[in-house]
């Protein structure tokens, strides 16, 4: 009779399941707006959780290895609290360096192109005189455009008509910016507060996802998927230290290297890099382009060595040095790390860049622990 009567209620879930999925289906745009709407409400939420995750990795070193050995009672309550202020004022501050390293200059080199820009409309305006001086046939063709021909007054109410229809547009454009600028500052506002009363109870809040998990899953599920949100956290820690070890080293590498071979603003250049190279593989490419205008406007046979020396470094740093460290970092073999890399950008951009190599790693964590049971010792994938 028990028997059943569980076989009942299993056909029932089924059926129900079944029912769903086939609903979700055929409402396939009605499922798809309903996610996205609650996304776009869960949104700060998602994005204090993944500041949490982030801070959570100085702060763990900060109330360790910091604030390990104080003993004061008060000293233990203040440690959580401090832990999260200062590795928050650690982010702050690597922010507020690159923004005073990077910015001034960018607006000093912009200024300074402003000033060589007349500059070289002149000398374009000579090389133009002598062209036509040593062409005479191009002064010719011009002499056969037919100016006399064009309509200036029906140009002239068309950019009449685009000025006065645009000027609407700008308004209204005006408009969507600024209440973007606003909605982003209080999904800011509100994603910093949230990840602070996630740092602060991290403990209490993982200690009730246990026991909700253990209320409404077997022993066996509980078990696996605990082990499985272990080793992805392990992997995805890694892999932040590792890509910001990373960053580090390679901008070390320009700024060293720019230093040698004389090169002008080495440590702008090389800080520019080393926070863009946080994007894994591609990020230095913006710092590059960065680079390689800058130096253009002093010197542009030195830009021309500037990206011969960028094409060696990041050989060096895409070959060499990147699959090992952040490889290693989270137990991925090198050719995996480039394979993540690729297809993680090609889905979801630089986001997917970011997330895809904790992700193969966790699932190739996985699938050689199950190849390796199968086998049984015989064949081990290392």
């Amino acid at each position: 009779m028990d028997l059943s009567r569980n076989n009942m209620k299993k056909i029932r879930g089924l059926i129900v399941f079944t029912a769903v999925v086939c609903l979700a289906v055929i409402k396939f745009d009605v499922v798809l707006k309903g996610i996205l709407f609650a996304l776009g409400i869960l949104k700060p939420f998602i994005y204090g959780a993944v500041a949490a995750f982030v801070l959570n990795i100085p702060m763990n070193a900060i109330e360790k290895k910091l604030l390990g050995k104080v003993r004061s009672p008060k000293m233990q309550k203040a440690k959580r609290p401090v832990s999260i202020f200062l590795s928050f004022a650690v982010v702050v501050l690597i922010i507020v360096v690159v923004a005073v390293t990077v910015v001034p200059q960018l607006t000093k080199t912009m200024m300074e192109l402003g000033n060589k820009i007349p500059v070289f409309l002149g000398d374009l305006q000579v090389s133009l005189e002598q062209l036509f001086v040593q062409q005479p046939e191009l002064a010719v063709m011009l002499e056969e455009l037919d100016v006399d021909s064009i309509n200036w007054e029906s140009a002239l109410r068309g950019i009449a008509d685009f000025m006065r229809n645009g000027l609407g547009s700008v308004v209204s454009s005006t408009v969507v910016v600024a209440s973007t600028i606003i909605g982003g500052v209080v999904n800011l506002f509100v994603a910093l507060v949230f990840s602070f009363y996630v740092l602060a109870q991290k403990e209490k809040l993982g200690n009730q996802m246990k026991r909700m998990m253990h209320a409404y899953f077997s022993e066996k599920v509980f078990v696996r998927t605990m082990e499985i949100a272990s080793l992805a956290n392990k992997n995805f820690t890694n892999f932040i230290t590792g890509q910001c070890m990373e960053a580090i080293i390679l901008g070390s590498m320009f700024v060293v290297a720019m230093v040698i071979f004389r090169f002008p603003y080495a440590l702008l250049v090389g800080v520019l890099i080393a926070f863009t190279a946080l994007i894994p593989i591609v990020g230095a490419f913006i710092g590059c382009f960065v680079g390689t205008f800058l130096i253009m406007v002093d010197d542009p046979i030195k830009a021309v060595w500037f990206l011969v020396l960028f094409i060696i470094l990041q050989q060096v740093e895409g070959n060499l040095i990147y699959p090992h460290v952040v490889g290693n970092s989270v137990g991925l073999p090198s050719i995996w790390v480039l394979a993540a890399v690729t297809v993680g950008g090609s889905l979801m951009g630089v986001a997917g860049m970011l997330i895809f190599i904790p992700i193969v790693s966790t699932v190739y964590a996985l699938l050689r622990e199950d190849v390796n049971k199968k086998n049984g010792g015989r064949l081990k994938i290392e």
